[in-house]
């Protein structure tokens, strides 16, 4: 299929928030350019395919069952649902921020489940220990992705594999009794959680926070990546509130400062925060490095 969309789409500035390096083994970009997405989707597993033609152009192709669900996705996963038209920036930091990135937008990929593992994976730990868990949870327990995609690319673990896993295989993966309590409890409702989608924006985030072990941080990411909410905020970050605070006003912030600076914004709060995130701003260094956990090794 070939999509023209009425507005340009950067497709790493849309999907960015979707991978997480090497260790994303559900998303990885080949060396032809084409970017591949395998997911779970209420119709079952598939695989999608995407890349940006030289007219502007979109060409999609997906493979599995879930093919045409992903297929149909396409223009709301690269940002068409979004409307940024009635966002004002409320510092000078944020204004150039958008007018160095007119074409950000954010995608929305209609799948809660996937991105809900990786969230909780990425509680209270470093981005190198839930890379780490969510490669291994990935490539023993997902699936081969459908159709002629990479080798290495593979479909999230489902519900059902995940509530399957002893003890043990969860440890090899890195994942404390916390975080795989978390998992195990969404995993019993995981069909239910897909109708936080139809709801959005603080709805659905309340929905999500109905699970015990998913407060307001993992709802918020799961949000910002299942319907491309532009208000969730992860509250609760290691970097967000500092790198806010460092790029609004030179200083570092926690929660409460993070509220109070972003309040104007609402209800895009957190499309200002990745307006500052794609113009480059950063944590600030204040300290040592968060020493990695082993969790295999405990």
């Amino acid at each position: 299929m070939f999509w023209r969309p009425a507005f340009e789409v950067d497709l790493g500035g849309v999907l960015g928030p979707l991978k997480r390096g090497r260790g994303s083994l559900n998303i990885l970009t080949d060396e032809r350019g084409i970017t591949w997405l395998a997911s779970n989707t209420p119709d079952g597993p598939g695989t999608l395919a995407l890349r940006k033609l030289t007219d502007g152009r979109v060409e999609a192709a997906a493979w599995g069952d879930g093919a045409d669900r992903l297929l149909s996705g396409v223009p709301a996963l690269l940002g068409a649902n979004d409307d940024d038209s009635a966002f004002v920036a409320h510092h000078d930091v944020v204004a150039r921020a958008r007018r160095e990135n007119p074409g950000l937008r954010l995608g929305a990929t209609g799948v809660v489940w996937d991105w809900l593992v990786l969230a909780v994976l990425e509680q209270k730990v470093t981005g190198k220990e839930a890379i780490r868990s969510w490669a291994e949870l990935c490539r023993r327990f997902g699936a081969p992705a459908p159709g002629p995609g990479p080798e290495r690319l593979r479909v999230p673990p489902t519900p059902v594999a995940l509530r399957s896993l002893p003890d043990w295989h969860w440890h090899r993966a890195g994942v404390d009794i916390k975080r795989r309590t978390a998992l195990l409890n969404a995993a019993r409702v995981a069909h239910h959680l897909e109708r936080a989608v139809e709801l959005g924006g603080l709805e659905g985030r309340h929905l999500l926070r109905n699970v015990p072990g998913i407060g307001v941080w993992t709802a918020a990411e799961i949000a910002q990546r299942a319907w491309g909410d532009p208000d969730a905020v992860s509250f609760g970050d290691y970097n967000i509130p500092s790198m806010v605070g460092n790029a609004v006003l030179g200083l570092k912030l926690d929660d409460a400062g993070l509220a109070e600076v972003l309040a104007p914004y609402a209800p895009q709060r957190q499309r200002a925060v990745r307006y500052l995130e794609a113009a480059g701003h950063r944590r600030p260094r204040f300290g040592p490095r968060i020493e990695l956990r082993d969790y295999r090794a405990m």
